[in-house]
């Protein structure tokens, strides 16, 4: 197109106009779609180069061009890509957040925790569930590594993803360990098994069992519970359900892992999703609790202590964690534009509460003939 009218003005100096005849042997098709660095630059009339030093300052241009591409943004309401402005160096201020699933009292109020801090900060969130696959969860490291996102927090459990350690991004994990190369703040599970499973001892239990999604060296709150058991001489139980498990199977394998243990009389779950469906399975087969059976939790979420205040529970300092993921990601996003040399890892632990309620003989348990006593099912449960 040439850069003059019939007249001899130079189109540049009109971008409207130049804009005009663009549409017109474009048959309109720019007007039904958003505009890109490439039509400003073909409306000023100069490189795509140059529009991106405009628009991120670098190196010296001269005001005629500076204008030029002013004008030519403004005709055409030019919206700079966050994404196209991270390949010239720029951060995206994004950051990406793997769990295995926001709808699980955990992991959502930690992704809610992370999202707000961040906010506060001038970061946006791309939140991705995994599920617990591990295919899925390499999908979503290559979509966020694809997007130029800043950093990326994760609070994923597979451990057989290599692409952690590959990745050229600021990482920090949450809740379980990923790598030793890989920053991880979580609360102190170790201590917190220890702490459950004493409770349970001192409140009179002598076969208490352990519910918990995986058993493994990796499950630290496996660990304490094996390791007070030990120190008692009684056999530890475990019984796994994995935690991503959908529902009603979730429910059902709980409730035919319990119905199969013999002579119980305590249960420590690693998550209180887990110990509700304990306090129903109990309900329902006319076992007392704590009489019978006594019932610890963990995690101490909001949404769990609003539904089952009554329930015995190891609460995790869920807002200091993610307040501590936060900085630590921050900080190596700032090292990484500096060319400063990143700190030395280390695993923050933070300390964990214990709150005793009627579950385990804490306090007196609710009338259950009176509207609204006893414990409320998390899910539609089996007969």
């Amino acid at each position: 197109m040439s850069g003059t009218t019939g007249s001899g003005q130079a189109t540049w100096h009109n971008p409207k106009l130049r804009y005009q005849e663009r549409l017109a042997e474009g048959g309109g098709q720019m007007a039904q779609r958003e505009p890109t660095l490439s039509d400003v630059a073909a409306l000023a009339g100069v490189s795509v180069t140059t529009v991106s030093r405009v628009l991120n300052s670098r190196g010296y241009l001269s005001a005629e061009i500076k204008g030029r591409v002013d004008e030519a943004i403004r005709a055409l309401n030019y919206r700079p890509n966050q994404i196209a402005r991270s390949l010239l160096g720029q951060r995206t201020r994004m950051i990406g957040v793997i769990m295995p699933t926001t709808a699980l009292p955990f992991f959502g109020q930690v992704t809610a925790e992370i999202e707000n801090d961040l906010a506060t900060r001038g970061y946006r969130t791309l939140s991705c569930n995994s599920f617990g696959r591990a295919d899925r969860e390499r999908e979503y490291l290559q979509l966020l590594a694809g997007n130029r996102v800043d950093g990326i927090i994760s609070g994923a459990h597979n451990h057989s993803i290599p692409e952690y350690a590959t990745l050229r991004l600021p990482i920090v994990t949450v809740d379980r360990e990923l790598s030793p190369s890989i920053q991880n703040v979580r609360a102190a599970n170790e201590e917190g098994g220890r702490m459950a499973t004493r409770l349970l001892l001192e409140r009179g239990s002598h076969r208490p069992m352990l519910l918990t999604s995986t058993s493994s060296p990796l499950n630290r709150r496996e660990a304490g519970y094996r390791s007070v058991l030990g120190d008692a001489g009684i056999e530890p139980l475990v019984a796994t359900v994995e935690f991503h498990t959908p529902e009603p199977a979730r429910t059902s394998q709980i409730f035919a892992a319990l119905d199969a243990a013999r002579e119980i009389d305590g249960v420590f779950a690693t998550d209180d999703l887990a110990a509700a469906t304990a306090l129903e399975w109990a309900r329902q087969r006319g076992v007392r609790v704590p009489d019978d059976v006594r019932v610890v939790g963990f995690d101490g979420t909001e949404a769990i202590r609003r539904a089952l205040p009554g329930l015995s529970t190891i609460q995790q300092p869920i807002r200091d964690i993610c307040r501590r993921a936060v900085e630590h990601l921050v900080s190596q996003i700032e090292a990484a534009s500096s060319d400063e040399e990143p700190l030395a890892v280390a695993a923050e632990e933070l300390p964990v509460t214990l709150i005793e309620g009627w579950t385990t003989g804490g306090c007196r348990a609710p009338d259950e003939t009176k509207e609204g006593g006893g414990p409320l099912p998390a899910h539609p449960l089996p007969q």
